[in-house]
């Protein structure tokens, strides 16, 4: 594939909302990890994460529609905790933008509201 993970990755992303459709039709959603070398890695979240139809939604839904979209020979893989589907150590990914409070903070308030009851 002549493509790098970095632009598969982009190209994902912007076609994810629709690709995201059907799943999100069912309860469900599609949380980008990375990708490796052609292969798109994705978590299946809320009622799809560990459905007995979630490799088939993976296969005849989500690469099937990102082949059409974006190359013919992409792969794509559902981490969904099988040994035979895990993250590669090295891939290209992005990081997410985080919460503006951090942890501590939600913490520190947790604990100044439990001490008024």
């Amino acid at each position: 594939m002549t493509f790098s993970d970095e632009d598969i990755y982009e190209a994902v992303k912007h076609h994810l909302p629709t690709v995201n459709e059907y799943v999100n039709s069912h309860g469900g959603d599609i949380k980008l990890l990375g990708t490796k070398d052609g292969t798109v890695y994705i978590e299946l979240i809320g009622t799809c994460h560990g459905c007995s139809m979630s490799l088939m939604t993976t296969k005849m839904v989500v690469q099937r529609k990102l082949r059409e979209l974006i190359h013919p020979e992409l792969v794509v893989v559902n981490i969904d905790g099988t040994s035979e589907n895990v993250l590669p150590n090295e891939l290209y990914t992005q990081e997410e933008p985080k919460d503006e409070e951090s942890i501590e903070d939600k913490e520190g308030l947790l604990n100044k509201v439990k001490k008024l009851f």
